[in-house]
């Protein structure tokens, strides 16, 4: 513990050592303070870094610790927040550059409760605008640089871009993004971390700019599924202002974290989805079937009722609901939008009540029709992301790297995706693991026993 260093060390090392007295959260935060102010001016992950308030209240946290004032086990931990997310009087862009003043009147739930808990916001960090894109990028404020390539930019996966190159690059020790299509498993799995999509209704989006408030979900980015459930179980629970979260009981993950696999039955995904998958990404995938067999998983086959491409296809319900919040403004031609971004919200103009319903109509269907053919399975295994980042010149905007993720929000289920591998050059590959409905301790024990088998998670970009 006295040679803990605050900027490598895992959130749940950090909140142990300060729990411990052995670190103190001033120390924490001045040495995650010292590598932004290193590493910000190429990485870009920051709207903004609250250097002076996170100071004080890291003071302000390490008197209460040594005067037996802790108000919990996270108390003095840093955390960083997607800017999307409000906090009273700060800024909340949205990723736009259209709402550079937009001062938030309010503080997010998710964030009021991470600050009761005594966790520290180092700062806000870049998102796709109006989280409407998968691959990281950002117009007009500019796209954080993935860190696992110092030379070649390369996506950093959206929407919660800032987030994910943040943690990846050890600048915060986890954070929170949102998640309706992908936006938290993509940046985790181009950064090379954990990150969890929660089920609607297990976290409040209250104080959170929407972007389809069908499909919305915030949730951990992450180096280890031990952190991932930390603070899972931070923010997560009823709240008030969030009808959807009503009747929704917190379910911690500790009672089963560390139980394994052994006796679990893990879906693989039909042979037709490997069409179109990178050829690492598919033996990293293979190997990681392997590996959960040899540690008493049973891999079984299964046969989707879809494809992964026809959930991607269904974007009348995203699409509609972008064009409520943000229609009026990407119809306002003198408006700061990004190419990418205002396209995707204009389609929302062509989305009939008819076309909108009857998605909705057809989703309920698709979810009974999912259910049906995974009974008895406790999750299908399938890669994140058809390949590992992409050079940041070879994106094509018209296409998205949503393919495995999209129906984890359509189906309303929740999922994990983690490292399980890396390619030639050094660029992270990573496995998602897909869970019904409120089902998020079995993933996280599922990717627990993972990690506990592997050392993928442990790696980090050479900085």
């Amino acid at each position: 513990m006295p040679d803990l260093d605050p900027v490598h060390a895992s959130a749940a090392e950090l909140a142990r050592a300060i729990r411990a007295r052995s670190l103190s959260p001033v120390d924490a935060v001045d040495a995650l303070l010292g590598r932004i102010t290193q590493l910000e001016p190429k990485l870009q992950a920051f709207t903004e870094v609250f250097s002076a308030d996170a100071r004080l209240a890291a003071e302000g946290a390490d008197r209460a610790i040594r005067s037996g004032h802790a108000v919990g086990p996270l108390h003095g931990v840093p955390v960083v927040l997607k800017d999307l997310i409000d906090l009273e009087g700060r800024i909340t862009m949205g990723g736009s550059a259209a709402h550079r003043a937009r001062r938030a009147e309010r503080t997010a739930t998710v964030a009021r409760r991470l600050i009761a808990q005594g966790m520290i916001v180092l700062g806000k960090t870049h998102t796709v605008e109006f989280a409407y894109g998968g691959w990281g990028t950002n117009q007009h404020l500019g796209t954080p640089w993935n860190p696992w390539d110092t030379e070649v930019p390369r996506t950093p996966g959206g929407s919660s871009s800032g987030t994910g190159v943040a943690v990846a690059a050890r600048m915060a020790p986890w954070g929170l993004g949102t998640d309706t299509g992908g936006s938290v498993r993509l940046p985790a799995a181009f950064c090379g971390l954990t990150g969890l999509k929660v089920t609607v209704g297990r976290v409040s989006t209250w104080g959170i700019v929407p972007l389809s408030t069908t499909l919305d979900s915030p949730g951990p980015l992450a180096r280890t599924v031990e952190d991932a459930a930390l603070l899972y179980e931070a923010i997560s629970g009823p709240d008030p202002l969030d009808p959807t979260t009503r009747g929704v009981q917190p379910a911690a993950p500790w009672p089963t974290l560390n139980r394994g696999v052994r006796g679990l039955r893990l879906g693989r995904m039909p042979a037709v989805e490997r069409q179109g998958v990178s050829s690492d990404m598919l033996a990293a995938y293979d190997d990681a079937l392997d590996r959960l067999a040899r540690a008493g998983a049973e891999i079984v086959d299964v046969a989707l009722p879809f494809r992964f491409s026809d959930c991607v296809a269904m974007s009348a319900i995203t699409n509609a609901e972008a064009y409520f919040v943000n229609g009026t403004l990407a119809e306002d031609p003198s408006a700061q939008l990004g190419d990418a971004v205002r396209a995707r919200i204009l389609a929302g103009a062509t989305v009939s009540a008819q076309a909108y319903l009857g998605t909705l109509h057809r989703r309920a269907a698709m979810k009974q029709a999912y259910a049906e053919a995974l009974e008895g399975i406790d999750a299908l295994l399938t890669p994140t992301t058809e390949s590992a980042a992409v050079p940041l010149a070879a994106v094509d905007e018209a296409q998205l790297p949503s393919r495995f993720t999209r129906f984890g929000n359509l189906l309303d289920l929740c999922a994990l995706a983690l490292p399980n591998g890396f390619t030639a050059d050094g660029l992270p590959l990573s496995l998602q693991i897909s869970c019904g409905g409120y089902e998020e301790a079995m993933a996280l024990r599922i990717g627990q026993a993972f990690q506990q088998a592997t050392e993928w998670h442990l790696r980090q970009p050479s900085l």
